[in-house]
Order: structure tokens, then sequence, then C-alpha cells
């Protein structure tokens, strides 16, 4: 059966005959295309007529074009008007700026702009440092993307990245009170991007990288954490690798096996699967195993390129050869960020008692979980309407709001482990099972404790500056 999403769902404005049975007829088409309806509102009464405003909820956009094409087949019924609600959320971009103190009279004028402003722009240039608690920098990440690796979109561009930069935007400051705003620009020139987002950072507390391929995003992140002086962090990557080694360490507790104990298969190994795979390696993994189309990456391949030959020297597989169905032969855990298909049921089949499985394309996993929910103990996907989420905002407000509260020059991979192991311990273990390895990404409690974690290991690592208060980070 498809899955409905409010994502795809339309208000529609009809006129139907005020006679009985005419709704009926309408609830009819819309179930019998494989719709749901959700609200049913009253506009008018008129005076052989009545209009009412119709939510449909669809499984994607070429079905709710038919379930709306269907409506406006059927007699006695006028569509009016279609309103795609997805679409009226992003009228006028989802993101404005607001003063946190209103300017009402001449003196508020003259404390918040000329002349005063003059008083703390002079106090910033003789100590620097007091630009962290009189300007925005404290609490403002930048998010920055050239429009590249956009979602499941692909290159796209910066202007189309814009709204999926505004979301990232919203969800900072919904989940970890972190003022963010969207940077999309106009080149996927690494040299450019680097000079563009150095030129910029004084304005900011931190640089969100976002949506910007593999490998250009490996070098960019790179060269920006060794010029900058504040935490530069790519969602795709590290974000990501947290909320994996969070949900795998409490779904290691659920099968009674542990991390140093496992071996774990993967597939894909861009920008993602090669965070996660160092992150896993940090946290205590010995035996990794990555694949990417055309099976196992060991160093005697012929044809890697650069990346996929460092890929495979990190993870050094012994013996490990073939598809990714054969390397799941013996494996515990498998990790998918990659594509539809990338497994099979029959490599599932081949894994160990109390298997693992991580199917994370979006939208559509390496393999469907009904195919296996019989073979895997525990299975975690990339989607909303299946247990166990693997969602990214489970883990980058909490952790930049981590930094930012004790003005962090970087995030370390000890704070990524932190922020991992915060995660997993939001759950309590009497509440553990198969299918709650990960909280909800409504818990308000996860964005606290993510960012408590974070700023405690920045202070222990020395990646805290010394002129903060380390009361922020106490634990």
């Amino acid at each position: 059966m498809a899955h409905l999403s409010s994502s795809f769902s339309a208000t529609v404005r009809v006129r139907l005959e005020d006679r009985p049975g005419a709704f009926a007829r309408l609830a009819a088409a819309v179930g019998g295309a494989g719709a749901s309806l959700g609200a049913i509102d009253l506009v008018r009464v008129e005076s052989a007529t009545k209009v009412r405003d119709v939510t449909v909820l669809a499984a994607d956009a070429d079905h709710l074009d038919e379930v709306v094409a269907g409506m406006r087949e059927l007699d006695g019924i006028e569509v009016l008007h279609v309103s795609d609600r997805t679409f009226l959320m992003h009228l006028g971009g989802k993101l404005e700026v607001r003063p946190k103190h209103p300017i009402r009279t001449r003196d508020e004028l003259s404390m918040a702009y000329t002349p005063g402003v003059a008083r703390v722009s002079r106090a910033i240039a003789d100590d620097e440092a007091k630009v962290w608690t009189l300007t925005t920098k404290q609490h403002m990440v930048a998010v920055v993307t050239d429009g590249s690796a956009v979602l499941g979109l692909g290159d796209i561009g910066p202007a189309a990245a814009l709204p999926v930069m505004e979301g990232k935007a919203i969800l900072f400051k919904e989940f970890g009170d972190v003022d963010a705003f969207p940077i999309c620009l106009a080149t996927q020139d690494v040299d450019e991007i680097v000079a563009t987002v150095r030129a910029i950072a004084p304005g900011f507390g931190g640089i969100n990288l976002e949506d910007i391929a593999a490998p250009r995003c490996f070098e960019i992140e790179e060269r920006l954490r060794a010029e900058l002086d504040i935490p530069v962090f790519h969602d795709d990557q590290h974000g990501t690798a947290i909320v994996v080694l969070a949900a795998l360490l409490n779904a290691l507790r659920v099968v009674g096996k542990r991390l140093e104990d496992v071996k774990i298969v993967t597939t894909g190994c861009g920008a993602a699967g090669t965070a996660i795979t160092k992150t896993l390696l940090e946290a205590g993994a010995t035996r990794i195993v990555g694949c990417d189309e055309c099976g196992v990456l060991h160093v005697g391949r012929p044809g890697l390129t650069p990346a996929k030959l460092a890929y495979a020297e990190l993870t050094a597989p012994v013996g490990d050869r073939g598809t990714a169905d054969e390397a799941l032969a013996g494996a515990d855990v498998y990790i998918g960020v990659s594509v539809p298909g990338a497994v099979t049921r029959s490599g599932i089949e081949r894994m160990n008692d109390d298997a693992i499985v991580f199917a994370l394309a979006n939208p559509s996993p390496e393999i469907d979980p009904e195919q296996i929910d019989d073979l895997a103990t525990v299975i975690a996907t990339g989607r909303s309407d299946y247990p166990n989420q693997i969602n990214n905002v489970l883990a980058f407000p909490g952790v930049f709001r981590g930094a930012l509260d004790v003005r962090s020059r970087t995030i370390n991979h000890e704070m990524e482990i932190a922020a991992a192991a915060a995660l997993a311990g939001v759950i309590p273990a009497d509440e553990l099972a198969p299918d709650y390895v990960i909280p909800s990404v409504f818990d308000r409690a996860v964005g606290p404790a993510v960012a408590r974690a974070v700023a405690d290991a920045a202070v222990l690592t020395g990646a805290a500056r010394d002129d903060v208060d380390l009361s922020l980070a106490a634990g």
C-alpha cells in the first residue's frame, strides 16, 4: 500500500449540489483513487449548493494530480480551486528577521543604532572577544550549500536549494534554539567556496555545510576547519554518523552484542558512509566491510577512486570479497546509505541471528522493511512512517547549541561521540525495544542532552575558549 503523506496534500475547494449523497460520492472517489480525506470545512451555503474545502492526502505529486483530476470528472461537483499545502507553506519563504528589542522611541533608536552603537563597536575593536557577548555571533550559524547534492534531487543549484536551507534553519531554531541563516553559493569551485565562507565567518559562531557533493565536501570541510576558529560541521557526514552510532549503541543493547565484537557491512561510501565508518571506528568498532555497486572495497581492487581507496585502507577487510549480499555472510549489522536494491532478502538471510538492519536510503530504503521483518531483530530507516527513524535533526541542533554555549573552536571526534552517547541515553534502559532504539525527533529531552554532552566534551578536550564561563558546561 502506498504511503500517504502531508507532503503531497492539497486543499481542494469544491462546489457540491446540496442534496443527500453528494459528498459521499466525492469521498468514495477520493478513497477509490487510493488517497485519504483530511480536514473538511464548510466555506458557505448557497441557494442550491454548498462550497467546502476538502484536504486530500496522496502518495506523491503524480498521485495527487490524478486524485484531483478524478474529482473534476464527477457530475454535480465543481472543483473551484486547488491549493498545494506544501507550496502554501513556502509562499514568501519560511524565515524572517525580527528585532529582539522593538524601536518605539528616539532614545531606543539612538541606542540600537547611531550614535550609541558606535560605543559597542569600539568596545569590540578594543577587545574582539566581546563580539561573542555583544552580537548575534553567540547564537548564529551559517547554513552553507552550493546546491550540488540536495536531498535526493542531486545537483539542482543554489536557488533551488534555498527552500531546503530555510528548512534547515527552522530546525536549528525549533530544536536547538540556535539562529541560522541560509547561504546559497553560486559556485562549485572549492577555492571560491572556502574563500567566501572564510570571508563571512566573522558574523557567525559556527558553519554548517549542507548538501555539498562528495568528494568536494571533504576538502571544503578540511580546509575550513584548518582556517577558521569556529566550528565547521558537514551535517550530511557527521550528523548522520552521530545518529547512526546512537541508534546502533541501543540496538546492540537490545540484542545483547558489543560494538567491538560485531561485523558491520555498509553500502554507500560517499560523504555519509565515510563519516559513519570513521565514527564507528572511533567508538570502538573493529570490523567494517564497505561496499559500493561493484562490491566490497578492498585495497587490491582495481579502478578505485582516491576516496574509495582511502575508505578501503581505513577499513582493510580481511578476506571479504564479492557483492554486498555475499559480504553479509556472518554479519551482525547492515548499514545502508546508498540506493534501493543495494541488498536483497537473500543477503540478509546470510546474517547472524538477531541481525540489525539500518536501511537509510530515502525515500526508498535499500530493502523494504516488510521483506525482512522476520529476519532482522532491529530495523531502522530514514523514513518517518517506520519505527526507528534515523533523522539528523536529532543531532545537529544540540551539537551546535553545545558548541556555541562554550564558544568552541571546533567540533571534534570526542564531541561527536559524546553527542551520540547522550542521544542514545535519552531512552531509559528499561524502555529499549526493537522498535524503539532512537528517540522521536519531537522528544524535547534530546536537544538539551546532546548540547550538554557536547559542551562538556569541548571543555575536556580543550576546544572551548579560555574566556568562556565554564559553568556553562558543568555536569
